[in-house]
């Protein structure tokens, strides 16, 4: 049985607060408080392949939006010894900022995007505020090029990217939300990119502010914990910084940067 090693990198961060994250927050009757997230990129590495999960955003855009870069997503595959040439695949999990940028570097990688999720930001409603200003222009165009260029694989159900990983859509954030299942050496990892942002969403069933459809968020939270649940199998938020906490660190002398995902290395409390 083919297994993986599963690597969450951390790009940048920022500082906010519970309001700004969670859908009506005041109707939890809470004190607001601070909140941080964290933004991640994963690499999975396995049977002589490298799969990049999610590109990030620049530090152009970075700067923009008011983000802290704590490694720019180029330097950070340098630091993990990989050269853009050396990823094979790269799955686009949605469409927003923090997701799609960065794909230029990739001009010889197959792209796998829901069908769903391609089609919505090249719609007719995209643009709509509450919408468009989750995402950046110029990356959803560089999808659709990549595209007419043939690199874009459009997933209409779940897909075997690879023995060992399986890919599927959460609906919620956004319309054709994708999650992987990565099969380690120890286990499953449920690689759940912002069908859950932070860990409490899914614990205190609590939805985050950016959402395309609640009810299938709310589904999505069900059927993640369910998956989460099963022998041997841990759930890794999208931008939670416990991420860091909960699992080893890829190199002990800078635990912010990359952990190493999966049961057997999970920090038990």
């Amino acid at each position: 049985m083919s297994s993986w090693e599963v690597l969450a990198v951390r790009f940048a961060t920022r500082q906010t607060v519970a309001s700004q994250v969670y859908l009506n927050y005041h109707v939890y009757g809470e004190p607001d408080r601070p909140l941080g997230m964290d933004y991640f990129f994963w690499v999975l590495r396995g049977s002589g392949r490298t799969v990049l999960v999610d590109t990030g955003f620049t530090p152009a855009v970075g700067e923009r939006r008011g983000r802290t870069m704590t490694c720019p997503v180029p330097q950070a595959l340098s630091r993990l010894g990989l050269a853009p040439a050396d990823i094979d695949q790269v799955v686009i999990t949605h469409a927003h900022y923090d997701h799609t940028g960065n794909v230029s570097l990739f001009p010889h990688a197959e792209i796998l995007i829901s069908a769903r999720e391609l089609d919505f930001w090249t719609g007719p409603y995209a643009e709509r505020v509450q919408f468009g200003h989750s995402a950046e222009r110029p990356d959803i165009l560089g999808l659709v090029e990549a595209d007419r260029e043939g690199r874009v694989t459009r997933l209409t159900g779940p897909h075997q990217l690879a023995p060992g990983i399986e890919l599927r859509e959460v609906g919620g954030h956004t319309p054709g939300q994708l999650v992987a299942l990565v099969r380690t050496e120890g286990g499953t990892v449920v690689l759940a990119s912002d069908a859950v942002h932070y860990y409490e969403e899914i614990e205190l069933g609590r939805p985050f502010l950016v959402v395309a459809d609640l009810e299938a968020m709310y589904r999505g939270f069900d059927d993640l914990a369910a998956l989460a649940a099963e022998p041997d199998t841990v759930l890794l938020a999208g931008h939670d910084p416990l991420v860091l906490e909960r699992f080893e660190p890829l190199d002990p002398t800078d635990p912010g940067f990359a952990v190493v995902v999966g049961p057997h290395t999970e920090r038990k409390s």
